[in-house]
């Protein structure tokens, strides 16, 4: 563990939350030895952080110890802003704003920023890497492009925790083959990776890709999910009506305020960073527990069925179903409801808690965002796609989606054959 500033923000209380953060969110109800933190993953980050300057270094890019200390406090805190089960209800917490919807960086920066305050701005040079407004790029990519620390970090642990071996990743090999090149890109500065590296770059995108398929956006995983949210969603609902008897008082702070991405930058902007840094897992489960004996019984059932991992079903899909389709979905789910002693009214108003119907994608690499550049063997610089002898980077490029349709286990959905070819 580095001594001074690092050391100092390892014992922050918004760092120490992150040992009661899931790393895979709800991966561990399909792969039972996921169950590492984000706390882990920040350290994991900062480790490589340090093993990439000290690379960059032998190669003849100086780095200051002013640098160093802050490139290791972003590596460090990089994931301060993440909710309870990481991204599982990242959106449902915090709503959209004017500018959009609210993503877990906004977050993050936030914190770093009443960090600073607390230190007396020591992390000044620290928040400008987190904002990509630092004189040098290649610090910023280091924790925020397509081959940072914190991709290699996360797909090495959680490929090892889950025991998915094609997730491996040759991080070691990555690392010894970046340095800095005075001349790639717009910005200059930037980071590069050695010729000799370029299969390794390779593997960690396919790597990459499995992790997301197999673990990820595993089809159980994407039911656990909807689950949680479907039982979070419902309580909203009761709290809308006050039937809501009990929860953490945390959590309850998001279902009665509504808060969204604008509340960061508003005068509640203190109570709820105070009220996110009381958040985490336990918590959640807490609330679940007593959830489960409401007299809601829609949102007693949602309850019971995640503590009881009674999950539901996902089926893959070959299209986007239509309206009318969907609403068939729901009248069949809203049928079995009633079967299970719900009333008319209550079935019909819960069915959409029980169907859903979403898309996974993944960006395995996008070489128009922040391309990865391979410093070719006769000095030129290319980008990743266009280097010599990286064969299947072409077919890595682009997003892939998934249409899909989460439902109860003891419903049959009527999915026509033609659906699937």
């Amino acid at each position: 563990m580095p001594k001074g500033l690092p050391l100092e923000l390892v014992e922050q209380p918004e760092v120490q939350r992150l040992r009661r953060i899931r790393q895979l969110g709800l991966g561990h109800l399909v792969f039972p030895g996921a169950e590492h933190s984000r706390f882990v993953h920040a350290l994991g980050a900062m480790a490589l952080m340090q093993e990439a300057l000290t690379t960059i270094e032998q190669k003849g890019t100086p780095v200051s110890f002013e640098e160093r200390e802050a490139a290791l406090a972003v590596a460090l805190l990089h994931d301060v802003g993440h909710g309870p089960f990481s991204h599982t209800l990242e959106r449902d917490l915090i709503g959209p704003g004017r500018r959009g919807r609210f993503h877990h960086e906004q977050m993050s920066r936030a914190l770093i920023a009443r960090i600073d305050g607390r230190l007396g701005g020591r992390l000044g040079l620290a928040l400008e890497i987190f904002d990509g407004t630092y004189a040098r790029p290649f610090f910023h990519q280091l924790v925020a492009s397509q081959l940072d620390v914190d991709r290699l970090d996360y797909l090495r642990r959680d490929s090892f925790y889950t025991g998915v071996a094609e997730g491996v990743v040759g991080v070691a090999r990555l690392i010894k083959t970046m340095r800095v090149h005075p001349e790639a890109g717009d910005a200059g500065s930037t980071l590069v990776v050695e010729a000799k590296g370029a299969y390794a770059v390779e593997s960690f995108l396919l790597s990459r890709r499995v992790m997301y398929w197999q673990v990820y956006l595993h089809k159980t995983v994407i039911a656990a999910d909807h689950l949680l949210r479907a039982a979070f969603l419902r309580a909203k609902q009761c709290c809308e009506d006050g039937a809501l008897e009990d929860a953490g008082p945390a959590l309850r702070y998001f279902l009665e305020t509504r808060p969204t991405a604008d509340t960061l930058a508003g005068p509640e902007r203190e109570a709820l960073l105070d009220r996110f840094c009381a958040l985490d897992d336990p918590e959640v489960l807490y609330s679940l527990k007593r959830w489960s004996e409401s007299a809601d019984r829609v949102l007693a059932g949602l309850a019971r069925r995640f503590l009881n991992r009674d999950l539901f079903r996902t089926a893959h899909l070959p299209r986007e179903p239509t309206a009318a389709e969907v609403e068939g979905w729901r009248e069949q789910v809203a049928a079995w409801l009633r079967r299970e002693g719900l009333s008319a009214a209550e079935a019909e108003e819960a069915a959409p808690l029980y169907v859903h119907v979403g898309a996974s994608q993944l960006d395995a690499y996008d070489p128009r965002r922040a391309p990865i550049r391979i410093l070719e063997r006769d000095g030129r610089v290319r980008e990743l796609s266009e280097a010599a002898g990286v064969a299947t980077v072409g077919a890595l490029a682009g997003p892939v989606r998934q249409m899909y349709v989460c439902f109860p286990k003891q419903v049959e959905l009527q999915l026509e054959p033609a659906w699937f070819g």
